[in-house]
């Protein structure tokens, strides 16, 4: 008779090994998963987008050190100013002008008329110049100079505005012949046109020139004869200042017609136009004067005319 306890099969005792058994099989299992490349489990396998990430933060920071300020980039400010500073190293430097030693000497013995203000000078100076000081100035020398002083854009400056001319001790004497003031005007205009190419300055000549007719104290038409020459351009600018005052003299009379029209005082007449009382009186005293003119130069005598000499009697 058997015993029951080894006659039944213990089930509990198999199910204790087994477990075992398994667990050596897995054991063995990740062995040989590791061996050959396998990831172990799914916590221990890193994903491949995060290895990149691990190996830079892995890596040491590099020593990076600062460039000097000539080499490599320059900063922007410079690299903005280079190319404006080669080109003002590729144009050539003028040479300061030497100024003559004759008009240094004239500054020094007539400053208020060769030092800051440049004044016209009478005609004749040379010559008095020559007179005052004979051991300063040898002849073609201070002729070489006054030709560049008269030529100078500062003393064509003074010509041009009309400014009297003066002797040697300052004092003013007659002034600037209207021919004189013209040229000026003209050469300069010249000058400018030079310096500014492709700007239109033909608007400024004109109305200068308009404001040069009106202060030689001559009429329109003396005026054009006077300043005429063989330049056609020139010829059509005098034409144009011309007919600029011949314009402005018509709205003149129109206003002291209207004026007269109005039977109103001159303050009334103002506020009724918008203008000023001064304005509307100087316009008003010009048009009455260049109304008479015409009627005071019909009225003087005609210049005597000399009269022919009588022919011999024939024999």
């Amino acid at each position: 008779m058997t015993d029951a306890s080894t006659a039944a099969p213990n089930t509990n005792a198999r199910n204790a090994r087994r477990p075992r058994q398994d667990l050596a099989e897995q054991l063995q299992q990740l062995k040989t998963g590791a061996s050959d490349g396998a990831p172990a489990s799914s916590d221990a396998q890193v994903p491949t987008e995060q290895q990149p990430r691990q190996q830079q933060e892995q890596r040491p920071p590099r020593d990076r050190k600062p460039r000097p300020q000539g080499q490599g980039q320059q900063p922007r400010q410079q690299q903005g100013r280079k190319p404006q500073a080669q080109a003002q190293q590729q144009q050539p430097q003028r040479a300061p002008r030497k100024v003559n030693p004759v008009l240094e000497r004239l500054f020094e013995l007539y400053p208020q008329l060769f030092g800051a203000r440049f004044v016209p000078l009478k005609l004749g100076v040379y010559e008095e110049l020559i007179a005052r000081h004979p051991e300063d100035f040898k002849a073609e020398d201070l002729k070489i100079a006054m030709g560049q002083h008269a030529r100078s854009t500062r003393y064509l400056e003074a010509v041009a505005a009309g400014v009297a001319r003066h002797d040697l001790d300052g004092n003013a004497l007659d002034p600037v012949a209207p021919e004189h003031v013209h040229h000026a005007i003209l050469e300069l205009h010249r000058r400018r046109m030079h310096r500014n190419p492709g700007e239109d300055l033909r608007p400024q000549l004109v109305a200068r020139i308009a404001k040069a007719i009106e202060a030689s104290g001559l009429d329109r038409e003396a005026y054009a004869v006077l300043v005429r020459s063989r330049d056609a351009n020139n010829n059509a600018v005098v034409d144009e200042a011309l007919a600029e005052l011949a314009q402005q003299a018509a709205k003149r009379e129109a206003l002291l017609r209207a004026f007269e029209a109005s039977g109103r005082s001159e303050q009334e007449f103002a506020d009724m136009y918008g203008m000023k009382p001064g304005e509307v009186s100087r316009t008003l005293e010009r048009a009455r004067a260049e109304r008479q003119a015409p009627v005071a130069a019909a009225a003087e005598p005609a210049a005597p005319v000399a009269e022919a000499p009588a022919e011999p009697a024939a024999d």
